[in-house]
């Protein structure tokens, strides 16, 4: 059996009345049910009425026009086909009303976001969408997956409309208005498709943040998944192989030991690896095949895939992500060049307006460089010096001269500035550094160490022991300060792991047990002779003291005469 043309445009033009029915439905969903019982709540006071506003944006007028107009015109128009066959005039109507769905579409990251923060802030908005999901309506599916469905029907309607033209005849009179309506309606669904990608990889990322026990902070949307799957990893000190499992993305890759679950795939994360300076490279070995090698500023991994097909898809995965950072790193460079030619100079500032960067020359917020994303870090510009940065930098308001004086979103630098306020010159310290500045600058010994308790992920802390607290190890990092009282805690060393980064050394008590790592061997030493002394009860000695290499608070290397000071 073979269908003939016009069948098959009937087919077509069926089936987009069909899905339109049930998305109409889900519309109303929306709308009516999970919108109107959260507004009706939120009337009482028990959560703010625009965090339901921003959560559904404009589903109301969406709903209203699909249900009242382009639903009830379908219905006719396959009511009369024989007479009428044609959809292309219908969907015309549609392209006019686009613009609700850019508007749905721009605001959907944020509402993903709100959604998400109510749902763990608050118990009854948390129990009416409980109670809404677990009805046969919902077909057990979530809000997330409901409110999914209005950026995904756009793209539908191309889908449709292209098969509907390959059908149609060239001389067809609905042809003009079909490919209208397509050229219009394509436009629009590259931007459902992006957002529908960004949804993609948040719940991609939900999994493996459950996967990994809810204990790496990795739901970013500026974290994209790249790649995951088993892999062997080379002992060092032997022939053995140990069964590891990889998850990589576009800024770093998570080394992470599989762990017995019997509810599904769960994992250990041994170590994070920055993309940021990492180097792959092929390697051979007698006794494995396919072998490659990731090497990091945390670490150097040995790794073998299962086939040579797996080791080339690894590699291709690495080499795009790592060329890709390298690549947003270098706009950004390029952008910071640009502006040190056209910036404005100190003496101008707040005087004359700026040369503003353009958006898509950066990638990083050019104050603090964490990467820009659509829902927690957007672009904002610094009036006074045209930076490109993100709301944490610019969160200041100041009065601008060239502005007739009126106040002014600007970067903090520039604030500081405009307030008659002097910048450090030099290497600005980082939040570690500050934290600790209160005995840094009386430490036997200070500097930065990377730090593991338990089986947790290494950390870079800033570690200081006091001159006048010569007895106590202060680790500052995220989230809180650690103290350890060497001598009273009773902390003796043992040998440090075999899987654990090159020149570490770890300090035991009772059960609890802490890993250190230095950037050096010669480093590490200088900490151990001065840990050792002070788990004694003596008081260490400076190493420059004794003519030793030490480490300033600036991470570079000096030498007693070189330095002229005490500074550790």
């Amino acid at each position: 059996y073979s269908e003939t043309n016009e069948q098959k445009l009937f087919k077509i033009a069926s089936e987009l009345l069909q899905t339109e029915k049930a998305y109409v439905a889900r519309l109303n969903l929306l709308d009516q049910v999970f919108c109107a019982k959260l507004m009706e709540e939120a009337n009482k006071g028990t959560f703010p009425v625009d965090v339901v506003k921003n959560i559904f944006s404009n589903i109301s007028s969406i709903n209203a026009f699909h249900g009242q107009f382009l639903l009830p015109d379908l219905e006719k128009r396959m009511g009369e086909w024989e007479s009428t066959p044609r959809i292309g005039d219908i969907l015309q109507k549609l392209t006019p009303f686009l613009k609700m769905y850019a508007e749905y579409v721009k605001n959907f990251d944020k509402a993903m976001e709100l959604l998400k923060q109510w749902i763990d802030r608050s118990p009854q908005f948390k129990a009416i969408i409980m109670d809404i999901q677990s009805q046969e309506v919902c077909g057990n599916l979530t809000l997330q997956h409901h409110m999914l469905e209005p950026v995904q029907r756009v793209p539908r309607y191309e889908m449709l409309l292209k098969d509907y033209l390959k059908k149609l005849p060239q001389d067809d009179p609905d042809r003009r208005d079909a490919e209208k309506s397509l050229e219009i309606i394509a436009t629009a669904a590259t931007h459902s498709n992006s957002a529908i990608r960004k949804s993609e990889n948040l719940k991609k990322l939900m999994e493996i943040y459950e996967m990994l026990g809810e204990e790496e902070d990795i739901v970013n949307p500026s974290n994209e998944f790249i790649k995951e799957g088993h892999i062997l990893k080379l002992a060092a000190r032997n022939t053995s192989a140990m069964e590891r499992y990889l998850f990589l993305f576009n800024n770093m890759l998570l080394y992470c030991v599989p762990k017995f679950s019997l509810g599904g795939p769960k994992y250990t994360v041994r170590t994070r690896i920055g993309i940021d300076g990492m180097k792959v490279l092929e390697t051979t070995n007698e006794d494995y095949p396919h072998t490659f090698q990731v090497s990091g500023k945390e670490r150097t991994l040995e790794l073998q895939a299962s086939s040579e097909q797996d080791k080339a898809g690894w590699l291709k995965a690495f080499q795009e992500t790592i060329e890709i950072f390298q690549l947003k790193n270098e706009s950004f460079k390029n952008a910071s060049k640009e502006v040190e030619e056209v910036s404005v100079s100190k003496a101008e500032l707040g005087k004359r307006a700026p040369r503003w960067i353009r958006d898509n020359e950066v990638t990083m917020c050019m104050k603090c460089k964490e990467p820009f994303n659509a829902l927690t870090r957007r672009r904002h510009h610094c009036r006074a010096c045209g930076y490109v940065v993100c709301w944490k930098c610019s969160d200041n308001k100041v009065q601008l001269e060239y502005d007739s004086n009126k106040m002014n979103k600007v970067c903090r630098d520039c604030f500081l500035i405009l307030n008659g306020e002097t910048i450090a010159e030099g290497k600005k310290k980082g939040i570690l550094e500050i934290g600790a500045g209160q005995f840094t600058g009386s430490s036997i010994m200070s500097g930065f160490l990377q730090y593991c308790e338990k089986n947790k992920p290494w950390q870079k802390v800033w570690c200081v022991i006091p001159e006048k607290e010569c007895l106590v190890l202060y680790l500052y990092g995220a989230p809180q300060v650690k103290d350890f009282y060497l001598r009273q805690g009773g902390y003796v060393f043992t040998a440090p792991d075999p899987r654990t980064p090159p020149a570490s050394f770890r300090l035991s008590q009772s059960k609890s047990v802490h890993n250190f790592a230095a950037e050096t061997e010669d480093l590490k030493q200088r900490w151990l002779k001065v840990i050792r002394v002070a788990v004694t009860g003596e008081k260490p000695e400076c190493p420059q003291q004794n003519g030793a290499n030490v480490t300033d608070n600036n991470n570079t290397t000096t030498t007693t005469q070189e330095a002229g000071t005490d500074s550790t």
